[in-house]
């Protein structure tokens, strides 16, 4: 770890404080008390002219009557010092320093002290942890470089938090002792060091075994593929809280960090894109880092669990459909041995309810029904889901049922509260040190199992096969739309279609007597459509007839619509009524690029929004998944004697538009292929819109 470039901030062989202070509870007290708390092993160095000595280190008035120079500067100043402290710093040569406080002054000019900050500590390739951050907490090299109190941290820990919300840190660092944490930061502003060097940083720690993120927001989006490429290949999941998802959190957000914030959708796609695992609040970051940290590796299958209670049996099968963790189906030798376990009258199933009338012999017995629950070749992992006692006790019989388990299998296994209780049990903590963790409710412990069946999963997919498209016709096509400001939906679906992705063709008219020739030329049934420039929703404006059976209507329709909208039209085949309508759809984020709709067209994607969206490129085996998860996927496969969709014919539409998607990424912000017609027969694009960067 010597040469990565953050070693002089995050591991400095010594460290000064400016503005240290005798006064318990200040920040300037505090951060010696951390460092002195983590046993950090180098030389610490006070810098206060009012003190002599602080917490028994020799006191400095200033750095330059230091008897070395230091590694590494923690502020722990006011924002009105900082400026010149800053400066000193610079002019020293030292590398590296920790800002808290928030650079905000009264009166301030133009730039702003943060800008100021940023500008010098950039020209100078000043390494600043902050500002406006909590710090951050080196366990590993027991760097505890934090302004504010905290808990003792075990060492060594297997644990990585990265926070772009310091509180966010702080709410996990502090309140949860059954996390061993390696590494945790709060990035604050991010001035020279971002959330994405930190995680690179951490990627390269041996002990890390799984990191977490509180994520506002990417300032470098490459950085960040990059770090997430390499926790592919380290085998280390990474598991993110995004937070604005809605557009006044997105505001927010903003405001806060001090950086856009990208599209929700295309961080979804991104996350989905390398195996990151999104919860949605910290509770289920906290749980799923507790459930990734413990050694045993997810096995084939899905959960098993035991129970000593019918009803929260069946809340956890209901729990369970909703976060989509499969139950285990158990294997004839599985339920055969199960019989002879269970007292009379318990029905042989997974979940199973083992404890039956108790008595003195039943921990014997559900320690061996759960051992037996998971040696069967479905289950991948299990829980042993009771209440806890009184005062929220762990009870020691649960804990054997998970040793004896594992050691018979060595699968991962989890003691699950179906609530949390009102306080707390030290042999929770010591027990999830240990491999056996205990986790508090049902809901968090079954996010956590979807992320570790999901990264399982991903681990074990095979990369993507993407058939190359012809590049003398992509070139020829990034080439011609260069020159035109606007694209017609004939030129639009001409483009796509060149490409190699099924589209209806149209011909452009602006009189009656090219109307008349394109008609004979094509043959009724026709669509005509307006095509008048700067009209991009047809429909909207009444721009669309369907099913004109002959000329005379044709002409009629034309003339009504070349009075109202303009002479620009097109007319196409008209395609027939049946299949179900489907979207394709390609949309150009500013941080990460293109990213690609699929899903229900239509009505239904405008009201329903039953759509998923994919980061390019990719096959289409990644579709199918894709449109297996939404909701009404069993359309597609007929229902009540419907016919089944020509699924895979969409998917190859699909994985091509990945690919046009990429080639024409210089030149097209968005393509809408909607409706799409997908039938028994195949799929054919019927209406085309794109729209070319400005």
């Amino acid at each position: 770890m010597s040469n990565h470039r953050l070693q002089s901030l995050v591991n400095p062989a010594s460290i000064a404080v400016l503005g240290a202070s005798q006064k318990s509870g200040t920040v300037g007290n505090e951060v010696i008390v951390n460092l002195r708390k983590g046993g950090f092993e180098g030389p610490i160095h006070p810098i206060n002219p009012g003190y002599e000595e602080v917490e028994g280190f020799t006191c400095y008035p200033t750095l330059t009557d230091l008897p070395e120079q230091p590694e590494m500067v923690i502020f722990a100043i006011s924002d009105q010092c900082v400026e010149t402290a800053l400066d000193e710093v610079i002019a020293l040569g030292i590398p590296a320093c920790t800002i808290f406080s928030a650079l905000i002054v009264n009166n301030d000019s133009t730039p702003n002290l943060k800008q100021r900050i940023s500008d010098k500590a950039q020209a100078a390739g000043l390494l600043i942890a902050g500002a406006n951050g909590m710090g951050f907490y080196n366990v590993r090299d027991r760097v505890l470089a934090g302004g504010f109190d905290t808990r003792d941290h075990p060492f060594p820990g297997n644990v990585t938090l990265i926070s772009q919300s310091g509180a966010g840190m702080s709410g996990i660092v502090d309140c949860e002792q059954r996390i061993q944490f390696n590494f945790a930061v709060s990035s604050g502003y991010e001035l020279t060091v971002a959330m994405e060097d930190y995680l690179d940083y951490a990627l390269d720690l041996p002990e890390t075994r799984v990191v977490g993120l509180f994520l506002e927001t990417s300032r470098y989006p490459d950085k960040l593929i990059q770090a997430f490429k390499k926790a592919n290949q380290r085998n280390i999941p990474i598991v993110v809280l995004k937070v604005g998802r809605t557009e006044l959190a997105a505001e927010l957000a903003v405001s806060h960090s001090g950086a856009l914030a990208g599209s929700d959708q295309c961080y979804h796609a991104l996350f989905h894109y390398y195996g990151v695992q999104r919860v949605e609040d910290l509770d289920q970051l906290a749980t799923a880092l507790i459930m990734f940290a413990q050694a045993n590796q997810t096995a084939a299958g899905g959960l098993v669990c035991l129970h000593d209670s019918g009803g929260e049996r069946q809340l956890i099968i209901d729990l369970a459909d909703r976060f989509s963790v499969p139950l285990t189906e158990l294997q004839n030798k599985t339920l055969k041995q199960l019989e002879g376990l269970l007292d009379p009258g318990l029905p042989v199933v997974n979940p199973l309810d083992g404890w039956g009338t108790g008595g003195a012999d039943a921990p014997t017995k559900m320690a061996a029904c759960f051992t037996t629950l998971l040696m069967d070749s479905g289950a991948a992992f299990g829980a042993v889901v009771h209440d806890r006692g009184p005062n929220s006790e762990i009870y020691e019989p649960y804990l054997d049922y998970l040793h004896q388990a594992q050691s018979a299998t060595s699968k991962p296994v989890f003691l699950v509260a179906n609530r949390q209780g009102s306080g707390s049990d030290e042999l929770a903590i010591t027990s999830t040190h240990q491999g056996f963790p205990v986790i508090d409710g049902i809901s968090q412990f079954l996010m956590g199992a979807r992320c570790l069946l999901d990264y399982r999963d991903f681990q074990q997919r095979e990369p993507s096969q993407v058939d190359d498209l012809d590049q003398d016709k992509s070139e020829y096509w990034r080439e011609r739309l260069r020159v035109d400001t606007k694209v017609s939906e004939t030129l639009a679906s001409l483009c796509l279609a060149d490409m190699g992705i099924p589209m209806l063709q149209s011909v452009l008219v602006s009189s009656q007597v090219e109307l008349q020739s394109a008609a004979t030329a094509m043959g009724f049934p026709l669509v005509l459509k307006t095509a008048q420039p700067g009209i991009d929703h047809k429909s909207d404006v009444g721009g669309v007839i369907l099913n004109i059976p002959d000329e005379a209507r044709l002409l009629d329709a034309y003339y009504a619509m070349a009075e109202r909208l303009g002479p620009q039209a097109m007319i196409a085949p008209m395609v027939h009524s049946g299949g179900i309508e489907m979207i394709l759809g390609v949309s150009r984020d500013d941080q990460f690029g293109p990213t690609v709709v699929v899903g229900f067209g239509g009505l239904y994607a405008e009201v329903l929004a039953d759509v998923a969206v994919l980061m390019p490129p990719f096959d289409s085996d990644t579709v199918k998944r894709a449109l297996q998860n939404l909701a009404m996927y069993e359309l597609l496969e007929g229902v009540r004697g419907a016919p089944a969709m020509d699924v895979d014919s969409y998917c190859r539409a699909a994985a091509t538009l990945s690919q046009v998607a990429l080639s024409l990424q210089d030149t097209v912000a968005e393509i809408d292929i909607n409706p799409l017609k997908l039938s028994a027969d195949g799929c054919i694009g019927v209406d085309a819109l794109m729209v070319l960067i400005e």
